[in-house]
């Protein structure tokens, strides 16, 4: 019995070390792709509709959620929903060199031209029951509480949350990848359109074709106004200079520095130097959503330096730093918390003239979030970001570390930057090993998923649930990408 119990424990100890062995193993090419190929297979003819994506799914794909909960009928293009599935089949194409890559990535991008706008954008989503579209936004979108992008639905297409921007690059890529000349015609339409949209003075609005109708909460609709927030105006400048440096059309690099021009156009005078994240047409600041008042923004202002030291790098222009040592200082003035163990060292929002800090406050009923309101009482609570953590001197030794590069040295860390931000680092051979054997038999990658309650989301838990999230899938697939480079050396 003795000897029975000890041939037992010794098998087990043998079966421990060949799986520590196995896991710990470098997974070969040949796993690797056969993951990719795996997961792929069951995303795109699954899980996909017509080749489009939504952001989660439920594990049995009953359920299915955009930014918002979302139709069958539907599939995201606002990242990381559809551009950016197809996106990452370009780069395993050209790190597998297998074509069928391309040819998920023809799928996607067939339904997305499907889904363009007559005037050449794209809204947050397209619907394959367009009819159904007024009643899903009465029913659904306009609940959804704090999502006031989604209360009223123009007909229109939008730039917010690098939507129209994203489609349109996932083209260009395609279409300067595969040479086919099937990706042009909507390829051209949607720069035609971000070139269309845009203000003389160089910004772009939040939506175009331009509409007017859906003010609220005693404001004028925003959605005509010079838009920096999430993105708007800095995400067409880097796809149109994208745009003219692999088709070679002028106007788009003209456009671009048009846009760039603005970030010096729009900032506020001394001593409040900073930028707002939207403008009216007076280059007033303006109020946005019920949470986003007319004011300076200190994470807008941090983000707009950023961009402007971006833009010397890519242009040699010192115009582009002038603006700079000004909102730094703005930003130095405004430091309204200097405990490290704090939320933030500033507010987010900033009043015009006195520079008092703003906060956005809430109010719920019956376990619904009925309306917002802005004063100069602090939060405690993590209310839409109202505080945000400026590192100043870090700012500082950027700013002067860039004023201090020649034009070669800025184009070349332009260069470099913009190379290394192509792929991730690849995955370590354990990182690879896990993403292969975590794969269920389906070919999904099942993840926990939280969600936002969209009645009140400030004071409900969010939702919980195991799921297939797309962003997951993008990210385990560039790894492997990665992975399969750097085993291949290169």
């Amino acid at each position: 019995m003795t000897v029975f119990v000890y041939l037992i424990s010794a098998a087990f100890s043998i079966l421990s070390l060949n799986s520590v062995t196995l896991a710990t193993t470098a997974p070969t090419e040949k796993e690797v792709l056969e993951a990719m190929e795996k997961s792929t297979r069951f995303m795109m003819n699954t899980v996909s509709n017509r080749g489009g994506f939504l952001y989660h799914y439920s594990e049995d794909l009953s359920k299915q959620w955009g930014e918002i909960p979302a139709r069958k009928s539907q599939i995201w293009v606002q990242p990381p929903g559809t551009p950016t599935v197809g996106d990452m089949l370009i780069e395993a194409y050209k790190g597998t060199g297998d074509s069928q890559y391309l040819k998920y990535a023809a799928r996607v991008a067939e339904v997305l031209i499907w889904g363009q706008h007559p005037a050449g954008g794209w809204h947050y989503f397209v619907d394959f029951d367009p009819a159904g579209i007024r009643k899903f936004y009465e029913e659904v979108a306009s609940q959804c509480r704090g999502w006031e992008e989604f209360y009223y639905y123009y007909g229109n297409a939008t730039f917010d949350d690098d939507v129209t921007a994203s489609a349109s690059r996932f083209l260009l890529h395609l279409y300067t990848t595969s040479l086919d000349p099937r990706y042009k015609p909507g390829l051209v339409k949607a720069l035609d359109f971000v070139l269309r949209s845009q203000y003389p003075i160089g910004g772009w609005p939040q939506r175009y074709p331009l509409r007017y109708d859906f003010s609220h909460e005693g404001h004028p609709d925003y959605t005509s106004f010079y838009t920096y927030n999430d993105g708007v105006i800095s995400n067409n400048i880097y796809l149109l200079l994208e745009a003219y440096e692999r088709l070679g059309n002028e106007e788009y690099q003209k456009a671009a520095y048009r846009g760039m021009d603005f970030y010096i156009l729009s900032q506020l005078p001394p001593p409040q130097a900073g930028w707002a994240q939207q403008y009216d047409l007076n280059l007033k600041p303006a109020w946005a959503r019920s949470y986003e008042p007319a004011s300076l923004c200190s994470s807008e202002t941090v983000e707009n330096i950023h961009d402007l030291e971006i833009f010397y790098k890519i242009t040699g222009d010192a115009r582009y730093l002038r603006p700079i040592p000004e909102a730094i200082q703005w930003l130095e003035n405004s430091t309204v918390n200097t405990d490290p163990s704090k939320k933030g060292s500033h507010a987010t929002f900033y009043e015009v003239g006195s520079n008092r800090p703003l906060y956005v406050h809430h109010e719920s009923r019956d376990g619904k979030l009925t309306r917002y309101w802005v004063d100069h009482e602090p939060v405690e609570l993590p209310e839409y970001g109202m505080w945000f953590k400026v590192d100043i001197q870090a700012i500082k030794r950027e700013y002067e570390r860039v004023k201090g590069l020649t034009p070669e040295k800025a184009m070349a860390e332009y260069l470099a930057m913009k190379q290394a931000s192509r792929l991730p680092s690849p995955a370590t051979p354990e990182e690879a090993s896990k993403l292969i054997t975590s794969l269920d038999k389906r070919g999904a990658w099942i993840t926990e998923i939280s969600f936002l309650d969209t009645d009140n989301y400030a004071d409900n838990p969010p939702l919980k649930f195991r799921g297939i999230d797309t962003r997951t899938y993008v990210s385990n697939m560039y790894k492997l990408i990665s992975y399969l480079r750097s085993i291949r050396g290169r």
